[in-house]
């Protein structure tokens, strides 16, 4: 992959390599709902959303992003049908082996958040062999977010320093304590499908992160809607609590 995008897509979307997020998040949502529009099952949604992925990581990779954390599974999507639930973690398995090639081909590292000794054990070894395999690349880390959320991070966090038996507790010791101590919180979170919330995803990590929201159904998202989100995110004044005037006086 080319380190950057050719002239043509830099000046349609006016993106700045320079004024990149170094880590972008996604809530990838509404794969019921394209499914129901085409009046498919709910499975042939997820099943379609692969594309949208596929195209995701790639246009992150080539524009320079360093972070790509995928919300692929809560912890609440357990509640959904089990015939949905078993057909998305066969899904899983299937999408890691045949995605495989294209992450050792683009030197993609990949990760995981969340809790994975409660996958099911094909999944849970599907994903572990492919982080292996990855471990050693240097390019763009792909995250993906399974049996993952906020509050667990959270919870998970707490009991880790009770258990370490940690007497002095501030937010750099916290961080230390959450599934992503390794990496950089999101400047930008995209969410798909107009839904407006962050569904117990990165909690603590989203303070000051971004917020995207399109009406585009996750399956029909392709590198022009990430741009898009890209170029909205670069127009925008990160102040931090700051007032406009200190930003001015600091730069």
């Amino acid at each position: 992959m080319c380190p950057f995008p050719d002239k043509i897509v830099q000046e349609e979307y006016h993106i700045d390599p320079e004024k990149l997020p170094r880590h972008i998040a996604v809530i990838m949502d509404g794969n019921g709902r394209w499914a129901k529009k085409q009046g498919v099952k709910r499975i042939l949604g997820h099943q379609n959303a692969i594309k949208a992925v596929r195209e995701v990581t790639e246009g992150c990779a080539e524009l320079g992003v360093e972070y790509l954390t995928l919300y692929a599974f809560s912890t609440e999507n357990w509640e959904r049908p089990k015939h949905e639930v078993d057909g998305l973690m066969t899904l899983l398995v299937n999408t890691i082996k045949d995605e495989m090639p294209t992450l050792v081909e683009n030197n993609i590292k990949l990760s995981s958040i969340g809790n994975r000794n409660d996958l099911p054990a094909k999944a849970k070894k599907s994903l572990e062999e492919a982080i292996l395999l990855t471990e050693e690349h240097t390019g763009m880390e792909l995250i993906l977010a399974l049996n993952y959320s906020g509050r667990w991070d959270i919870m998970n966090a707490v009991e880790s320093i009770v258990k370490n038996g940690e007497s002095e507790i501030n937010v750099e010791n916290f961080q230390k304590h959450l599934s992503t101590s390794t990496i950089p919180d999101p400047e930008l979170l995209i969410r798909t499908s107009g839904e407006m919330r962050i569904s117990n995803f990165l909690l603590w990590q989203m303070a000051y992160t971004e917020l995207y929201f399109t009406e585009v159904l996750w399956p029909d998202f392709r590198k022009n809607n990430l741009h898009e989100a890209i170029n909205s995110y670069q127009r925008r004044e990160r102040r931090f609590g700051k007032t406009s005037e200190q930003l001015k006086i600091k730069a």
